[in-house]
């Protein structure tokens, strides 16, 4: 792996070559081949667990790949969805992290024009190239560029402020503006829309867009990689087994796989077809065997001798074009099947009466039919997580009141997962449905087992939850609370950490279940695909 730190942002490149990479045993990564220069904006999709956020760590040098090569050329940013501080220590200390190159350069300018004053010989050659170094990160501006991000991204500016005092959005969202206004030639990004508001995400969306250099986005946001994507490398399984890169932006990204989805299921089947017609003529071939060696009536020996032959060599020949009839082509990757939601008999499901909570939320009121429809829209710190934990019971309001029909099953998503255990994901989902069934709160009838969901698959099922990745945690979540069919279904920021193709496919089920839905949502894609549905505005405290 190679880096030249100093090259202009115009000579930016990025590029992988048939890179490998197993964990224990699983391939990861198969044969990921990639080139981005200048002015390219690469997405990188695929469904959870397929190993976005881990090239983004071989493409950053964090992570040796088993195989294949890696080269960089350009100054490097790179943000995954862990913090690379700790709560000890500050804002400042994050600024400053991420800002290491233009401090560097700013100090390594200030000595070379020492140097030159002095009149030390190659000192006219030094400067040159500091001041080289220092233009091509704009490095006077960086820290004015930082604070314009910090502004616009809502994070807190305060540089005192020890990053333990904040939350997790708050702190995603003081390095994303870091990593904005730092300059690099080299940007990659993991899933950088968590956490922002409306105002945000058109902020980063503006300042993608002008990024000199090269950028690598793993996103859930369909609305950003349709604004920003020039090119997408998918990272879900083909039929040959290698990732695909589609040109055209994320349309031609959608079109291409859509395509190819059909082919790949069109093989799968034609292969099924013919290897269940070669058993049928063995089957075929076996019982006319049987019944020549069992003649009826008025048969003679002669004619079972004369014919037996024959038909062993015919199911000899059957039995080698089956053995030798394998299905190449795999089982084309689950679809999401979610269970039927029913709607709760009577006028209203949910009365929310004056319901605040200090510090928290404003004072609000919300009343919702049996099969209704609400988004709670706001920016962040407006108290719409707050409200859900309301409505779904998790915190008492220090005002007003909140009534759910007698009966009505809740069934709520919260923003993040809980900390994961080390059962498997199986025996969590399981004992789940056991609980709720002995319970009384869900018919037997209406369980459904964690495969047939199509949100796992069959060896994310058998691990335990502590090893899946963050996608597969929220599928598992998603999981829970679907397959104790809910009346009321609460989504807090449902999209995130999932795969577009999985929302797309969430957005389909939501528009046709009977069950009421409350959601909340920074997803721009997702705000557009229910602009229908009535919307409770909050503010800010």
């Amino acid at each position: 792996m190679s880096l030249s730190p100093i090259a202009p942002a115009r000579a930016a490149h990025l590029s992988a070559s048939d890179v490998h990479l197993s964990f224990g045993g699983r391939p990861v990564l198969a044969g990921v081949d990639l080139t981005a220069s200048a002015g390219d904006r690469l997405a990188v999709v695929g469904e959870n667990g397929r190993g976005k956020t881990t090239l983004l760590r071989v493409l950053a040098g964090h992570l040796p790949a088993d195989r294949g090569r890696v080269r960089r050329v350009g100054g490097l940013g790179f943000a995954d969805q862990r913090l690379p501080l700790g709560d000890e220590h500050t804002v400042g200390h994050l600024v400053d992290l991420e800002l290491t190159a233009v401090r560097a350069a700013l100090r390594e300018l200030d000595i070379a024009a020492e140097a030159l004053a002095g009149g030390g010989p190659g000192a006219e050659s030094a400067y040159a190239e500091a001041l080289a170094v220092a233009e091509r990160l704009d490095a006077w501006d960086a820290d004015r560029r930082v604070e314009v991000s910090l502004a616009a991204l809502g994070a807190v500016a305060d540089r005192s402020r020890p990053l333990g005092s904040l939350s997790v959005g708050q702190r995603h969202r003081v390095r994303l503006a870091c990593l904005l206004g730092a300059g690099h030639d080299l940007l990659l990004l993991d899933e950088p829309t968590n956490h922002l508001d409306s105002g945000g995400l058109d902020h980063l969306t503006e300042r993608l867009l002008r990024h000199p250099g090269v950028v690598v986005l793993v996103s859930h946001d369909r609305a950003l990689l349709a604004d920003v994507a020039t090119t997408v490398l998918d990272l879900d399984p083909t039929h040959d087994g290698r990732p695909r890169l589609h040109g055209g932006g994320y349309a031609g990204h959608l079109a291409a796989r859509r395509a190819e989805r059909a082919r790949w299921e069109a093989l799968h089947l034609e292969q099924v077809a013919e290897r269940q017609r070669l058993a049928d003529d063995l089957a075929a071939a076996r019982d006319r065997l049987q019944d020549s060696w069992r003649p009826g009536k008025g048969h003679g020996k002669h004619t079972r001798a004369t014919r037996a032959p024959a038909l062993v060599r015919a199911v000899h020949r059957r039995q080698d074009q089956l053995d030798a009839h394998e299905v190449s082509v795999p089982e084309p990757p689950l679809r999401f099947t979610p269970p039927v939601l029913p709607a709760h008999a009577g006028d209203w499901l949910l009365r929310a009466d004056g319901v605040a909570v200090t510090g928290r939320l404003r004072p609000c009121g919300v009343v919702l039919g049996t099969a209704g429809r609400l988004v709670v829209a706001g920016p962040n710190g407006a108290g719409k997580s707050t409200l859900l934990a309301v409505v779904a019971g998790e915190v008492a309001p220090s005002a007003g009141e909140v009534a759910v029909a007698r009966g009505a099953r809740v069934g709520w998503l919260r923003q993040e997962s809980p900390p994961p255990s080390r059962r498997v994901a199986r025996e969590v989902y399981d004992t789940a449905i056991a609980r709720l069934v002995a319970s009384g709160d869900l018919p037997e009838a209406e369980a459904v087992t964690l495969p047939e969901l199509g949100l796992l698959d069959r060896h994310d099922v058998e691990r335990p939850v502590a090893e899946l990745s963050v996608g597969a945690q929220r599928r598992l979540d998603l999981a829970l609370v679907l397959a104790a069919r809910p009346h009321l279904l609460l989504l807090d920021e449902p999209t995130n950490h999932l795969s577009a193709a999985l929302v797309d496919e969430l957005t389909e089920a939501l528009a046709g279940t009977a069950a009421a839905v409350v959601l909340t949502t920074h997803d721009r894609r997702l705000l557009r695909d229910t602009r229908e549905w009535p919307r409770l505005s909050l503010r800010p405290l």
